[in-house]
């Protein structure tokens, strides 16, 4: 699977034109477009995207929860996905023949999604074989590619979403006694730790070196075995945010995503999906004050949506997800543009074998959740 960095050269350039029209140009034309095309285009749109390009979604969610609405969508011929690569492609999979994905730009990849790649898992696959046996599942979390999803439908383990990785990782223990976890750490290591996984019996899996890292201890007691991946957003929380909110403003309630890394969760006072996010500062009291540890284009639009709340952002120098604002005003309009002159750009085709077992890994996860 392609990193980001290459898939420039898997696109069209966009044409200039596009880059110096004015916004209220753009908007125009996006509108006249959604018109036009009617019931035969959906837009959906993830909660990190840029709110010149929310504002034309015909709904928005985590990527999962897009991709399925969209395949529920039969109407829709063109899907034109403003989120990033592996949601796309989640989208290809679980939609029909008549249906085309589409990204504005190829570029809108998720840096998280490519340190695993499929050479480096069946080279470890191999490697914990000998170590482990066949006492292995192995979970993707959904921000991974369709490689690698397909890897883990073949080899009998699902994905899994920040909502159910609970409930997975009790599925997967119940199949086998150790899980490989891939490719966010910090889900897995947090998940299993909230299910009485004690921090010993976990270790880092570096792809890189083809070893294991940190303090191994006594190796038959290792129950999950962490892919050495992160966020790229989420690990700009640290633990001196928490402690610095917490000297200044002690009644600042503090919520992160799981994706941030344990030390900062274990201080947080909550912490859950984007959804959990989303609800649990809609529910909360007027006035009370949060500090949020997410992408900034998502805490930036609770913190308009919910002005009877004090919300900041827990890290105060961050910025939003730079491959997620891949997809601006002026790639949005010309994806359109190009479907209205009847030659799309950017379509996201999954090949027929990956996206099959790839969609046995989603489909495991649905039986169960």
């Amino acid at each position: 699977m392609l990193g980001t960095d290459l898939f420039k050269g898997l696109q069209e350039t966009i044409p200039e034109e596009y880059k110096q029209k004015s916004e209220d140009e753009l908007r125009k034309r996006a509108l006249e477009i959604k018109r036009e095309l009617g019931n035969r285009l959906f837009i959906p749109g993830h909660h990190y995207q840029k709110n010149e390009v929310i504002e034309f979604a015909d709904t928005t969610g985590d990527s999962l929860q897009l991709a399925q609405v969209s395949a529920e969508n039969q109407e829709a011929e063109y899907i034109v996905f403003c989120g990033v690569h592996f949601m796309a492609e989640t989208a290809d999979i679980l939609t029909d023949k008549h249906q085309t994905v589409l990204l504005p730009d190829m570029r809108a990849g998720c840096s998280m999604a490519d340190m695993a790649n499929m050479e480096q898992t069946e080279r470890a696959w191999h490697k914990l074989q000998n170590t482990f046996g066949d006492a292995i599942i192995p979970l993707t979390y959904v921000n991974s590619t369709a490689e690698i999803k397909a890897f883990v439908g073949k080899h009998g383990g699902a994905t899994v979403t920040s909502s159910n990785a609970h409930k997975m990782v009790e599925w997967a223990f119940r199949k086998k006694k150790r899980i490989l976890f891939l490719p966010d750490q910090h889900l897995g290591r947090n998940t299993a730790f909230d299910l009485g996984v004690p921090l010993s019996e976990m270790i880092v899996w570096n792809p890189k070196l083809d070893v294991f890292e940190g303090e191994v201890g006594k190796i038959d007691e290792v129950k999950m075995i962490l892919w050495k991946g992160h966020c790229s957003v989420h690990e700009n929380f640290r633990l001196e945010h928490v402690h610095a909110l917490r000297n200044t403003e002690p009644d600042r309630r503090i919520l992160v995503h799981p994706e941030c890394t344990h030390e900062v969760v274990n201080a947080s006072d909550y912490n859950g999906s984007t959804k959990y996010i989303i609800q649990k500062i809609k529910e909360a009291p007027p006035g009370t004050k949060w500090a949020v540890g997410t992408e900034m284009n998502l805490v930036n639009r609770l913190i308009q949506q919910h002005q009877d709340k004090d919300i900041i952002s827990l890290n105060p120098e961050m910025c939003p997800c730079l491959t997620m604002n891949r997809i601006d005003l002026p790639h949005f309009v010309w994806s359109l543009d190009r479907i209205i002159q009847g030659s799309p750009v950017n379509e996201i085709k999954v090949d027929s074998e990956i996206a099959s077992l790839a969609k046995k890994a989603i489909d495991r996860m649905f039986q169960f959740v």
